[in-house]
């Protein structure tokens, strides 16, 4: 699944681990939403369409996972940084 992010818009990322799913330790899966649910839900969808996680699984890994919101200069509406300073 492919996620494009929305311009002017608040973005916040799901960020789960998914290394008891891949055995690799250092993989992560990440999910975009404009709002902390929205995020959540995208990576509820991908777990179960890309891993084919169970609701209980998905319910552990989202217990896992981190909301962080991405800066205004990663969305695609901003200036350059030079242009802010």
């Amino acid at each position: 699944m492919v996620q494009q992010i929305r311009s002017n818009q608040p973005q916040y990322i799901c960020i789960i681990p998914v290394a008891s799913i891949t055995g690799n330790q250092e993989e992560e899966m990440i999910a975009f939403g404009v709002s902390v649910d929205e995020a959540k839900r995208q990576a509820e969808e991908f777990l179960a369409s890309t891993y084919g996680c169970n609701l209980l699984q998905i319910a552990e890994l989202i217990q896992q996972s981190r909301i962080e919101q991405i800066a205004q200069w990663c969305t695609p509406s901003s200036s350059p940084i030079s242009e802010n300073l």
